[in-house]
């Protein structure tokens, strides 16, 4: 049985990121979480061009740096210069042109004195402070110069960077493909959310969880549906599931029961397991293998069945190896920090453990909450509207409250 750490390494040293040209499509600005293949470059100085941060009065520095309420400056108006439209006259030692924001500076001035602080009178405007030189002008180039990398490759795009393409009229973008992730659920139990609930029967919920976790990371997930407790019949499903998928996931099925196939199966199809166990709770019948079917391996994850169980190992190890395995160059490890517990916290002693609840900011300070209700890895319902979970080292069985805990961040 492997310790968390040891497993991480393992899990995350086998993921091979997938690569330019061979792994890219160009896709149009609609397509957000998508992962930059290509750096990018912009033919546009941003600001395009010199222009006002403000509404207010374009001057020449020179004419108004000795401005005040007593002595004010007067300047005559020879230009309203609106945003959008570009300016007819340059502006002389003596004038004045009303301007906007974001409208193009004239030249001559170099300054923009806001509006609030002039009083205007007919065709003339009168100063009532000095200005700071060049204030409230934004120069032409100086967010972004031309031909400058503007986004790296390996960053995911979201509306922040939708809009910077956009805006450097980017339509069109080379980003990784989406990575193919397959998802099935093993046992004879199992029953989808349509069937009768009969005694003895479980929902299916990890085919839903997991989908859905893997949607939000922006893979593709393949779904195989329940897969009864048949030998023959898990090894058609995890073999397909091989050979159409980047990634694997199965629930259930890697425990020691006597109808627990799929460390049989893997074997049989020249799989390489390379953990069975990990020392955590939840989540210690963890397998994870690789299968030599494409440039790259396929990854196999068998987590365990039990639905807490089976999110706290996808939230722990998988979700960072699809985010390194879709391209992303920075930011797919695990996401710790240190909060303050609320409450006692227990932990198993010989193993890791996890316990699920939310993670607050309080004046500065972030908190975490247990989750109210038994913390049983079968017990899915008070999993709801968790954002974080707390992690109890090995060696430690209480955490009192207002100590510190280390917490993995797992929702927004």
């Amino acid at each position: 049985m492997l310790s968390v750490r040891d497993a991480q390494t393992t899990i995350f040293n086998l993921v091979q990121p997938l690569q330019h040209p061979q792994d890219t499509e160009v896709v149009d600005l609609s397509s957000v979480n998508r992962i930059l293949a290509t750096p990018i470059t912009s033919q546009l100085d941003f600001p395009h061009w010199d222009n006002s941060a403000m509404d207010g009065y374009a001057v020449r520095y020179a004419d108004v740096e000795q401005a005040s309420q007593e002595q004010p400056t007067i300047l005559e108006i020879v230009e309203e210069i609106p945003a959008g439209c570009q300016p007819k006259l340059t502006i002389q030692s003596g004038q004045a042109a009303r301007i906007f924001t974001g409208a193009v500076m004239p030249k001559g001035a170099d300054t923009v004195v806001m509006q609030e602080e002039t009083r205007r009178e007919n065709n003339h405007i009168a100063i009532l402070s000095a200005p700071k030189p060049q204030g409230f002008v934004r120069y032409q180039a100086s967010y972004y110069q031309a031909g400058n990398q503007l986004l790296p490759t390996g960053i995911r795009l979201n509306a922040p960077e939708i809009a910077v393409l956009a805006a450097a009229q980017c339509p069109q973008i080379s980003v990784y493909r989406k990575p193919k992730v397959a998802i099935l659920s093993t046992g004879d139990e199992l029953i989808t959310p349509t069937q009768p609930l009969q005694p003895g029967q479980i929902v299916d919920s990890n085919q839903y969880a997991l989908a859905a976790l893997v949607r939000q990371m922006g893979a593709e997930p393949l779904s195989m549906g329940i897969i009864p407790d048949d030998k023959e019949a898990l090894q058609r499903a995890i073999a397909h599931s091989i050979t159409h998928a980047d990634i694997v996931l199965s629930s259930g099925g890697v425990s020691v029961g006597e109808y627990d196939y799929v460390e049989q199966i893997i074997t049989s199809l020249n799989g390489k397991i390379h953990i069975r166990a990990v020392a955590m709770k939840p989540g210690k019948p963890l397998t994870f293998a690789t299968f030599d079917h494409s440039q790259r391996p396929v990854l196999y994850f068998g987590l365990p069945g039990n639905p807490v169980s089976a999110l706290v190992t996808f939230w722990r190890f998988v979700q960072p190896a699809i985010a390194k395995f879709s391209g992303l160059v920075d930011g797919w490890e695990p996401q710790f920090i240190n909060a303050i517990a609320t409450q006692e916290l227990r932990g198993a002693g010989k193993r890791e453990t996890y316990l699920w609840g939310r993670l607050n900011l309080v004046d500065g300070v972030y908190e975490f909450q247990l989750a109210g209700g038994s913390h049983s890895s079968g017990n899915l319902i008070n999993l709801a509207q968790t954002n974080a979970l707390a992690v109890i080292p090995v060696g430690e069985k209480l955490i009192t409250a207002g100590n510190s805990v280390k917490v993995l961040k797992i929702g927004n």
